[in-house]
């Protein structure tokens, strides 16, 4: 996996990054968090710079968000379930996206990056509801900055034991989505105290 990301990193630089982000939150099978958390091992190694790869990172994320935004937004939800399954987004996981989104919306966008699978689909749900694309993008860009800001930070901090990530991501994956739900639980209660007292 090292070798396929130095040779994006190598041919494509910083617009590898980018470019690399909006496939992968678009649903193509790539690993983002193993990408952010070796661009991290990277700054530490003084390769690439920090800022230059947060920003690149960010641009990246939010770029694929918007664009499944965009896609669920115009061609709906019979485009999803005909091409999904070639990029493992199945009708369960469309289904599964979907109520979680009617109960926690706004948040789920916030920490969905955190879920594996979920950022994948949380986009193309809120299009599909028709969730305001200006509300959209207060809490998806707000994800995307925290989400890639936490990876690259913990591969920088990490250094040569950057894969240690990867390995407790496919080890201790389920208490990672629980976490990332209660978060969303937190956010969403929060959301709504702060709706309501501004409703009176």
């Amino acid at each position: 996996m090292e070798h396929h990301i130095d040779h994006l990193l190598m041919h494509y630089g910083y617009f590898g990054i980018i470019i690399a982000l909006i496939g992968g939150i678009i649903g193509l099978p790539i690993p983002d968090e193993v990408l952010l958390t070796y661009l991290g091992y990277n700054i530490y190694e003084g390769k690439m710079v920090y800022f230059n790869s947060l920003v690149c990172a960010f641009v990246g994320a939010a770029g694929g968000i918007s664009l499944s935004y965009l896609i669920g937004y115009k061609f709906g939800l019979p485009l999803l379930l005909k091409y999904g399954p070639k990029i493992h987004i199945t009708e369960t996981k469309i289904n599964r996206t979907r109520r979680l989104f009617e109960k926690f919306g706004p948040p789920l966008l916030l920490v969905g990056y955190f879920i594996p699978g979920i950022r994948h689909l949380v986009a193309y749900v809120a299009a599909i509801n028709r969730y305001p694309f200006k509300k959209f993008t207060v809490y998806a860009y707000s994800g995307a900055l925290l989400w890639t800001f936490t990876f690259i930070t913990l591969g920088k901090k990490l250094g040569q034991d950057w894969i240690l990530v990867e390995r407790y991501l496919s080890k201790y994956s389920i208490y990672i989505i629980l976490l990332a739900l209660i978060l969303c639980v937190v956010f969403y209660f929060y959301w709504r105290k702060r709706g309501m007292v501004g409703k009176v």
